[in-house]
């Protein structure tokens, strides 16, 4: 790669917000370096048109990244990289992008620990009863009645479902095994050998539902994945059972599952949806055993920071002729949301 004295070679199109988030002073820093290292210079600008393009070879990228289309690309004759803050590439990548032979990579990885601990407070929550028990105060105008949530459990010895062995979902699956958990494993991917490494007990989806105590989603975004837990699989969860989304709500047939906790049946405890935001009169804000948060599980301080340094990480990589070790291709798209 061949050095240049005109405009920026390394560009962010990341809001000044977002960038102070995912990006300490540090790896801000080496993002610098990374640019003079090409023989040009640094810049953060919130849409990637706002900057002077002739020369770059690395953009970064975040939430709201416009498609890197013919169009697009033409301004950027020199890209060679793009490197996304976020997890999925659907919404910008495009063929044109691949068919240039442009590396994509991105920093899923860095929201998994953070989701995992969501999804963990989420089965606490939901097998200690508590959005029935706090909700239950804040509408009423007495002490409520513990007898009238359900019964509550502890996650000790607990039988939880995990539908797939994502990234997340293995960070989860850690989290409650050192809890004391006993793991049930939905993944058509992992053989007997890798989840006795796992340490968890394989069985088929219909066998996991009706075992368990606790249902956590984290699989991938397929079309065989569609609704993967609807009507059909709902009904097959004891009465008294929760199910935890903090993944896609293309896993979740929302209306199946809201019909399930309005008549007190199930509880649930969910940070994704089909419309965000829901509407102000949605079931979601009112259910007594429901429990939600607004599509934030990755959202912490830490979780932020990883995901810049992955970034900074993966681009000093490419600088330097290594490989990456979260570039993803044009086969990878389709299990993305």
């Amino acid at each position: 790669m061949s050095g240049s004295t005109g405009g920026p070679t390394v560009i962010a199109a990341v809001s000044a917000q977002l960038f102070a988030e995912f990006f300490s002073d540090a790896d801000a820093d080496r993002l610098r370096a990374a640019a003079a290292r090409l023989g040009g210079s640094f810049v953060r600008v919130d849409r990637l048109a706002d900057a002077e393009l002739s020369e770059a070879r690395i953009v970064v990228t975040s939430w709201g990244a416009a498609p890197f289309d013919a169009a697009v690309l033409a301004t950027l004759p020199k890209l060679e990289l793009v490197a996304h803050t976020g997890a999925t590439i659907k919404p910008f990548a495009t063929d044109e992008l691949f068919d240039r032979g442009i590396v994509v990579t991105q920093a899923g990885a860095g929201m998994a620990r953070s989701v995992a601990e969501v999804s963990l407070a989420f089965t606490l929550a939901l097998l200690h009863r508590v959005p029935e028990m706090h909700n239950g105060l804040r509408s009423g105008d007495g002490w409520h009645d513990a007898d009238a949530v359900g019964v509550q459990h502890e996650i000790l010895g607990a039988l939880i479902a995990v539908i797939g062995a994502s990234r997340t979902g293995r960070a989860y699956l850690e989290l409650i095994r050192v809890l004391g958990a006993a793991p049930l494993l939905v993944d058509p991917t992992v053989d007997a050998e890798q989840a006795a490494v796992l340490g968890v007990e394989l069985v088929p989806l219909d066998e996991a539902l009706r075992r368990a105590q606790i249902v956590a989603v984290h699989a991938p975004t397929l079309p065989e994945t569609h609704h993967l837990i609807g009507q059909r699989e709902l009904a097959l969860l004891r009465d008294g059972a929760g199910v935890v989304n903090t993944a896609r709500s293309w896993l979740v047939d929302e209306s199946a599952l809201i019909d399930e906790v309005r008549r007190g049946r199930l509880s649930a405890a969910v940070d994704v949806f089909d419309e965000e935001p829901f509407a102000v009169d949605s079931p979601f804000r009112s259910l007594p055993g429901m429990l939600v948060t607004p599509h934030r599980a990755a959202g912490t301080h830490e979780g932020r920071r990883r995901q810049g340094r992955i970034v900074t990480d993966e681009i000093d990589a490419f600088i330097a002729g290594r490989p990456l070790a979260h570039a993803i291709g044009r086969a990878q798209l389709a299990s993305m949301a």
